[in-house]
C-alpha cells in the first residue's frame, strides 16, 4: 500500500525541502475551524532563490527530448491514480471540498498530467515564404523560459496544474504560489508529486507565503517571462499593473472573476435546466469562478421554474464531509462568509422574495436562492462566490440576452432551449470565453480553450492554447548564398522594395 506523503511544514525550492524564512501559518480545516499545521512561510530571500533555482535549471530541461519530459508527466498520472484517495482527502479537510468536488477535482488533474504527457509534441515550428533569393525564413518556437503562478484557494489542485504542467511540458521551469488558504494542495502537494514522478530539481519550485510580503516581487522579479494568475479580477488588475511596471515587461496568463448567465429560454426542458442550474450554482458552495452567478428566465416558463429550483434547493444535503452525497460544504474561511452574508442581506434589504436560506453552521452556510431578483439591483454584475442564486425575470429571448450581456464579466454562460441551432446562436451572442448549449457552465476539458473576455481575463488555457501561452516564437533566416543589396532607391521594384529588410 502506498503510504502517504510525509509533513508539508517545508517550502521546495532546487530539489530541497526547506523552512521558510517568515513565521509559519496556522492552516485550518474549513469544516471544523481546527488547525491542520503550521504551513510554511517564504519572505523575499526564498523567491529569490526559487526563481534563480528555477532559471539554473531549465535550460537542461529544455534540452531534454520530448518523451523524456512527456515520461515525467506519465509517471505523474500514474501516481496520482495509486494517491487518489490522498489527495481527495486533502481536498475535503484543507480547502473545505465535499466528496463529490473533490472527485470531479482529482478527476480534472489527473486529465491535466495526461494532456501534459502530449504537449511536447506540440511545440511546432514553421517556414515561411521568403522573397529574398537564397533566404530560408524559419520560425522555432521554444519555451518562455520561467513561468511564475499564482494559484487560487477554490479549485486549488486543478487551477495549479493547470498552469504548471503545460509550462514545465514545454520546458519551461515554474516558480508556484498556491493560495494561503490551500498550501498544500494548491502548491506542496505536487512537489511531492514530481519529485516522486523523477522530475529535476528547480524545475518546479513552490513558496507559499503571504500575497503582502511576497506578492509584489514574485510577479516584479527580473526573472519569469510569463506571470500565470487565476483569482479575482481587483488582485488581476494589480497583477497586469506590476507586470507592466517591472524592470522587464511580462507576459500575462489571467483568468479572473466571473458573473456568468445561467439563461431557461421560453422553450427549454425544464427538468433538465432545473437539474443543470442547481449543479451548476451550488457546486462547491457556489465557490466557482464559473459559476452560475446569474439565472434568467424567459417569462412564460418562469413561475414553474422558480417552483421546480426552490424545491431542489431545500432537498440539497448537507451531511458532513464523510457523506458522499453531501452537495454543500463550508466556505473557505470567516471573511469569505462575511462578504456572502453581506450580499444576502442585501437581497433581503431589496426585497427580493427568499426561497430558501437558513443560517450559517461554523462555516457551512445551507443553499440561499432569491426570486424576483431586479436585473439592475444591488447583485446585479456582482461576483458572488457563495450558495446563493439570484432568479432574474426576462421578458423574451432578447429581453434575456441583454441581460445577460449587461455585465462587465465574460467568462462561462449557458442557455436552454429544446431549439439547438437557436440555442448555438443564443450562445453566440453572449459576450463570454465559453458558452454552453443544454448545460451548466461549470466546464473545463483539456484540449478545450479555457479562458474569459472583457474582465474576466486575458489568454486561454489548455491544449494547444497552453502551448501558446508558455513558448514564444523566434523568427531565424538563413542566407544561402550571398545576396546583393540595394545601393540606389530608384534601381528597386515593388518585390525588391518588400523584400529590403528580409
Amino acid at each position: 500500500m502506498t503510504q502517504p506523503y510525509a509533513s508539508f511544514e517545508q517550502l521546495y525550492i532546487a530539489g530541497k525541502w526547506r523552512a521558510g524564512g517568515s513565521k509559519p501559518k496556522p492552516n485550518l480545516n474549513p469544516w471544523t475551524e481546527e488547525v491542520l499545521f503550521d504551513a510554511p512561510q517564504g519572505n523575499v530571500d526564498d523567491l529569490n532563490d526559487a526563481y534563480e533555482a528555477a532559471r539554473t535549471a531549465q535550460p537542461d530541461w529544455a534540452a531534454k527530448l520530448p518523451s523524456e519530459r512527456a515520461q515525467v508527466f506519465a509517471a505523474a498520472a500514474k501516481i496520482m491514480e495509486a494517491r487518489r484517495d490522498e489527495i481527495i482527502g486533502w481536498l475535503v479537510r484543507e480547502a473545505g471540498s465535499t466528496l463529490l468536488k473533490a472527485a470531479l477535482e482529482w478527476k480534472a488533474v489527473y486529465g491535466v498530467m495526461l494532456e501534459a504527457a502530449s504537449l511536447p509534441y506540440m511545440v511546432e515550428g514553421r517556414i515561411l515564404p521568403n522573397d529574398t533569393p537564397g533566404k530560408e525564413s524559419r520560425v522555432y518556437r521554444k519555451p518562455v523560459g520561467v513561468v511564475g503562478v499564482i494559484s487560487p484557494w477554490n479549485f486549488p489542485h486543478q487551477l495549479s496544474a493547470r498552469s504548471i504542467a503545460p509550462a514545465m511540458a514545454v520546458g519551461n521551469a515554474v516558480v508556484l504560489k498556491p493560495a494561503s488558504d490551500t498550501p498544500v494542495t494548491g502548491g506542496l502537494w505536487f512537489a511531492k508529486l514530481f519529485e516522486e514522478a523523477g522530475l529535476p530539481g528547480g524545475v518546479l519550485n513552490v513558496i507559499s507565503g503571504s500575497g503582502g510580503e511576497i506578492g509584489d516581487a514574485f510577479v516584479s522579479h527580473r526573472v519569469p517571462r510569463v506571470i500565470s494568475f487565476t483569482g479575482s479580477t481587483p488582485v488581476g488588475r494589480g497583477i497586469g499593473k506590476a507586470a507592466y511596471a517591472a524592470d522587464i515587461i511580462k507576459r500575462l496568463e489571467l483568468e479572473l472573476g466571473g458573473d456568468s448567465p445561467l439563461v431557461v429560454l421560453a422553450d427549454a426542458d425544464l427538468d433538465l435546466a432545473v437539474k443543470a442550474a442547481v449543479f451548476g450554482k451550488y457546486l462547491h458552495q457556489g465557490q466557482i469562478c464559473m459559476i452560475a452567478n446569474r439565472l434568467v428566465v424567459e417569462a412564460p416558463i418562469y413561475d414553474e421554474f422558480v417552483d421546480r429550483f426552490a424545491a431542489a434547493v431545500q432537498a440539497l444535503p448537507i451531511n458532513g464531509p464523510d457523506d458522499p452525497t453531501t452537495m454543500i460544504g463550508p466556505i473557505i474561511n470567516r471573511g469569505q462568509l462575511e462578504n456572502v452574508q453581506e450580499l444576502i442581506g442585501k437581497a433581503r434589504d431589496a426585497g427580493y422574495r427568499q426561497l430558501a436560506g437558513g443560517d450559517a453552521d461554523g462555516l457551512v452556510l445551507p443553499p440561499h436562492a432569491f426570486a424576483d431578483v431586479a436585473a439592475d439591483g444591488p447583485l446585479h454584475r456582482q461576483e458572488i462566490f457563495g450558495p446563493m442564486a439570484p432568479i432574474i425575470r426576462a421578458t423574451d429571448e432578447a429581453d434575456a440576452l441583454r441581460i445577460a450581456n449587461d455585465t462587465d464579466y465574460g467568462l462561462s454562460s449557458a442557455v436552454f432551449t429544446r431549439d439547438l441551432e437557436k440555442g448555438v446562436r443564443f450562445a453566440r451572442s453572449i459576450e463570454a470565453g465559453m458558452a454552453h448549449v443544454n448545460d451548466q457552465p461549470v466546464n473545463d476539458l483539456p484540449f478545450s480553450p479555457f479562458g474569459g473576455d472583457k474582465n474576466s481575463g486575458i489568454g486561454r488555457f489548455n491544449g494547444r492554447w497552453a502551448v501558446d501561452a508558455f513558448t514564444t516564437d523566434q523568427w531565424v533566416t538563413v542566407q544561402h548564398q550571398p545576396r546583393d543589396y540595394p545601393t540606389d532607391a530608384r534601381q528597386l521594384s515593388p518585390a525588391q522594395a518588400a523584400s529590403v529588410g528580409g
